[in-house]
């Protein structure tokens, strides 16, 4: 949780990129398109790299305005037909492995339109940069999964494809010295990752020459000039207070697990504290006075379930 702590110290004038809605005001606006294509190509593979995208879901405050609790992802076409999925989600949610594969494939059903058919769809790429870790058997933080054959391995079904960035990951293989973070970015996505985690120190830290990027400078400049409109804060700030609850809230719960001692104890403790975990936070939520619609779609509570905890203070 070092990171939790420093980065309090400075989130007071430092918008967080990982809260959803400073995500799609970097990534998902047509003046920084670039540093979507950039942010992209530092995750596919070759075959699939960009030179331009169109937005298929532009933000702009005129929508925001009408649906604030709207899910903040990222629609996108390359130059060669394929569509992209991008969403930062900040929400450990039970079954988010299920809610990944629904939006893959939303966006590649929703290709079709009528008298089209099935030779007009094209592949539909799903990036889920978490916050949290969701993959407890994989050490690497960046994972890429297709559809194989089970025996052989074959990848016949070519036109999906998930990846998912885990956040915490990346950030637990920098180290508890932040200062030093120049030596432990080797790669694109190490550096994309580095700007969502600890953007205030990469303009102090001493980057190869390969990994001195254009796109990431110009994010952090939009980062240190951008302005929210008042329901814009009003959002931006919920989902921040979102993220230091939860980071509190696990704390105490992997705490519980290492007094456990054993690997069976944490899971235990990790199953027993999913729903504890979501009825604190949502206490907490309560406690600053955040809408209800809101705390139900950050928590994943039904609004009857949440009227009965609010009722029980």
């Amino acid at each position: 949780m070092e990171l939790i702590r420093k980065e309090e110290d400075f989130m007071s004038h430092k918008i967080n990129p990982r809260v959803d809605l400073a995500f799609k005001k970097i990534f998902g606006t047509e003046d920084n398109k670039d540093l979507l294509i950039s942010l992209i190509n530092s995750i596919v593979g070759e075959e699939d790299q960009v030179v331009d995208v169109t937005l298929l879901n532009p933000y702009n405050q005129k929508n925001f305005k009408e649906d604030k609790l709207s899910i903040l992802d990222i629609k996108a076409e390359g130059n060669h037909g394929k569509k992209f999925n991008i969403e930062i989600q900040i929400a450990d949610e039970a079954d988010y492995d299920k809610r990944a594969l629904y939006y893959w494939a939303k966006l590649y059903t929703d290709q079709l339109k009528e008298k089209d058919d099935y030779g007009t769809l094209e592949k539909v790429i799903g990036i889920h940069i978490l916050n949290f870790i969701s993959i407890l058997d994989s050490e690497k933080y960046h994972n890429a999964f297709h559809i194989t054959e089970k025996e052989t391995g074959l990848h016949y079904f070519k036109e999906l494809e998930l990846h998912t960035i885990e956040l915490k990951k990346f950030n637990d293989s920098l180290g508890k010295e932040f200062e030093d973070i120049g030596s432990k970015i080797q790669s694109a996505l190490d550096l994309w990752s580095a700007f969502l985690l600890r953007n205030d120190l990469l303009s102090k830290a001493k980057l190869p020459a390969s990994l001195d990027d254009a796109p990431v400078k110009k994010a952090i400049d939009v980062l240190n000039v951008m302005n929210f409109s008042d329901d814009e804060r009003e959002i931006y700030e919920g989902q921040l207070k979102w993220l230091r609850i939860e980071a509190n809230t696990l704390k105490k719960y992997e705490e519980k697990g290492r007094e456990k001692g054993l690997e069976k104890g944490r899971e235990e403790g990790r199953e027993e504290g999913e729903k504890n975990k979501s009825l604190e936070i949502a206490r907490s939520m309560f406690n600053e006075n955040l809408p209800l619609e809101q705390i139900s779609r950050l928590t994943g509570l039904g609004e009857k379930e949440l009227k009965n905890i609010k009722g029980s203070e």
